[in-house]
């Protein structure tokens, strides 16, 4: 005898019924396992407290600035011929280096960074930022096997040191460098339509926070400054010695003039060839050097405005000042956070040593 089909609407019962008895079952089996869960949950606030109480608090220094951009217009095109018979480029500008986002990437670069660890914590202080950074971090502690490490001073100049000695010191300068990219140094945009750049050291150490902080804005704002009037400041020197030049030559020719004519008083009236030729080719050359050198002297006058004009990059808006932002873990924080994880990991535990034991009770 051949049995009926079973239908949909049974099988989709079946199932469901099923469903319920497999959630009621868990509920049993999870709810009868209630000291475990407050065991678990006491445990983790224990623990939640334990760290909030040893866990140091965190020291924010926070730079904001106005990034000033630059169209490139220096007012010059009107003497860039001139300027470019002198060898000069009047229209130069490094404001593309310092546009957009790069400036974002120009204060994380390693070069930045490396500079800033190598500076003064204080004016008045000896002490390095890397070596207090080093303090922080408790680096130190694990080189007392690599004597080598120990004995590393960062205060000489790198250049005298030997390859082995400068290969290692810049290993370190290397690892400490990411370490803060990564764990302390925060760069970005408050507003994406503004030019407000906010910098943000965060460490366990507030001198360090606010020091570094301090040094890395300062450091990128030098180099900004070099790298901007470079151009200008190169231009300012090529025409100083061009004016120099030309009025050297316009002087010779005017008393050349003065000269011809001196030496020649009583000049019979049928030779006047031998004093005019000389005079007239003296004042020619002297008026020829006056103009360009009237030329000379407005482009340099000009260009002395535009390095004037190019300075500053940053206008600072708000800087850090004691005390510093602290942030803290607070106890009963870390006691909810605590019990809240280690109850979790056992709810994730208690599912899956149930669900290998169905599996293994089925097989058999």
């Amino acid at each position: 005898m051949v049995s009926e089909p079973t239908s949909y609407t049974e099988k989709n019962e079946i199932t469901t019924k099923e469903l319920i008895l497999n959630i009621q079952d868990w509920f049993k089996y999870l709810l009868g396992r209630w000291q475990i869960f407050l065991i678990a949950g006491v445990v983790g606030g224990g623990l939640g407290l334990v760290y909030a109480w040893h866990k140091p608090p965190a020291y924010t220094a926070t730079t904001t600035f106005v990034l000033e951009g630059s169209d490139g217009k220096t007012g010059l095109s009107q003497f860039a011929g001139v300027a470019a018979m002198a060898g000069i480029d009047l229209g130069g500008n490094a404001g593309g280096l310092f546009q957009g986002d790069n400036i974002l990437e120009l204060y994380k670069s390693r070069n930045m960074l490396a500079q800033t660890l190598l500076s003064k914590t204080h004016p008045d202080s000896n002490e390095l930022l890397i070596d207090r950074y080093l303090m922080v971090t408790q680096m130190k502690e694990g080189w007392e096997e690599r004597p080598e490490l120990l004995t590393l001073d960062f205060r000489g100049d790198p250049t005298g040191l030997n390859t082995e000695t400068r290969r290692l010191q810049d290993s370190i300068i290397f690892k400490l460098v990411n370490m803060i990219k990564e764990d302390n140094l925060t760069v970005s945009r408050p507003d994406k339509k503004l030019s407000i750049v906010q910098v943000d050291v965060t460490s366990p150490d507030e001198v360090f926070s606010k020091s570094f902080n301090e040094n890395l804005v300062k450091c990128v704002n030098n180099f900004y400054i070099q790298t901007k009037t470079k151009k200008s400041i190169n231009n300012i020197a090529i025409l100083e010695a061009k004016v120099d030049s030309v009025r050297t030559v316009m002087e010779r020719a005017i008393y050349s003039a003065a000269k011809v004519s001196d030496i020649t008083p009583n000049l019979n009236s049928t030779r006047q060839a031998q004093r005019v030729a000389p005079m007239q080719e003296a004042r020619f050359s002297a008026e020829t050097n006056q103009t360009i050198l009237a030329q000379l002297i407005q482009n340099l006058e000009m260009t002395k405005m535009t390095l004037l004009q190019e300075q500053p990059l940053i206008q600072l808006v708000d800087q850090p000042l004691y005390p510093l932002k602290v942030q803290r873990l607070g106890k009963l924080k870390g006691i909810i956070i605590g019990g809240f994880l280690v109850g979790f990991l056992t709810l994730i535990f208690l599912i899956v040593k149930k669900w290998y034991r169905d599996v293994m009770t089925e097989e058999k």
